[in-house]
Formats: C-alpha cells, sequence, structure tokens
C-alpha cells in the first residue's frame, strides 16, 4: 500500500492508486466527471464546495477535491521526497 495523501477536509487518498490530478474546467473533464457520478464511481470529498481537483484512481474511480491541484501534487511529491529519504 502507498501513502495517503489529505485531498482536503481529513479525506485520504492512497499514493500507490493515483493515476492523475487534473483540473476540472475543461469540458471533457466535466463530462467525465457527470459520468463518473452516474456510474457511482465518483467520490466527492469536497464536503459541498466548489470542486477545483480531480484525481483519477488506477480503477477508474474519480475523486473530487476542493483544493488546488497544484497543492495536491505538492503534497504528493513531499510524500514521494520522504520516502527516497527514508531509503537513504
Amino acid at each position: 500500500m502507498g501513502k495517503l495523501i489529505n485531498v482536503g477536509f481529513g479525506n485520504m487518498v492512497n499514493t500507490g492508486r493515483l493515476t492523475a490530478i487534473i483540473s476540472p474546467d475543461s469540458a471533457p473533464v466535466k463530462r467525465m466527471i457527470q459520468s463518473a457520478r452516474d456510474a457511482g464511481t465518483a467520490i466527492d470529498a469536497t464536503q459541498g464546495r466548489r470542486t477545483k481537483a480531480v484525481v483519477v484512481m488506477d480503477n477508474g474511480q474519480l475523486v473530487l477535491s476542493a483544493l488546488q491541484p497544484e497543492t495536491l501534487s505538492n503534497r504528493f511529491q513531499e510524500k514521494e521526497w520522504g520516502k527516497d529519504e527514508e531509503h537513504e
């Protein structure tokens, strides 16, 4: 199991299953979100706030976050660098 990163409001995502962190602003991503909601594979971790990032998991699930994609990316990179430092 990979490490966990906080995607907002205490919700965590396994970094080992993370495929992409994308912005929800484009029309294709909006359609992807709607399709995942219809299929029941969207996990809304926004606590009622505006979706600012979409985390795509390796099993096709989407995690909707109220944090900026850059913030999530920084958190992910911090976890990865921390992992590298442990092995040195």
